[in-house]
């Protein structure tokens, strides 16, 4: 009786935690903001990338509306050691215009691609929402 109370506790526990990060294959933990999260201008975008995700100790962020416009672009910076292919954390703040249409979008998180061959580009999109 006792394990059936505690696998259940366990169960609920699981389903009632709260997701603190937004992950990318096992490339990019987005910590702020994550997924559906609501955003204002400036928004600051924090988290860990691998270092190949990075060239140059940052890579390219977009901001994007509902259609695909892009509304905001700014670039991440590498906050410690980038030449590894362990996690960096980055750090980035980023102006936006707020769609005037919808109050949903997108950030985009773009490996860094310095070679242009379309085979070494990845992206990591995340849902938002505009406040």
């Amino acid at each position: 009786m006792i394990l059936i109370v505690l696998a259940g506790g366990f169960v609920w526990w699981r389903n009632h935690q709260q997701v603190q990060f937004s992950q990318y294959k096992d490339f990019v933990i987005l910590t702020n903001p994550i997924a559906g999260d609501y955003i204002t201008s400036p928004v600051i975008i924090e988290g860990k990338a691998r270092g190949v995700w990075f060239f140059e100790a940052s890579f390219p962020i977009i901001i994007v509306d509902w259609d695909g416009l892009i509304i905001g672009q700014g670039i991440a910076q590498a906050q410690s050691e980038w030449m590894t292919t362990d996690y960096v954390p980055f750090r980035a703040e980023i102006l936006f215009i707020k769609s005037a249409v919808k109050n949903n979008g997108w950030i985009i998180l773009k490996k860094d691609n310095p070679s242009g061959l379309s085979q070494n580009d990845d992206a990591f999109e995340v849902p938002i929402v505009f406040r």
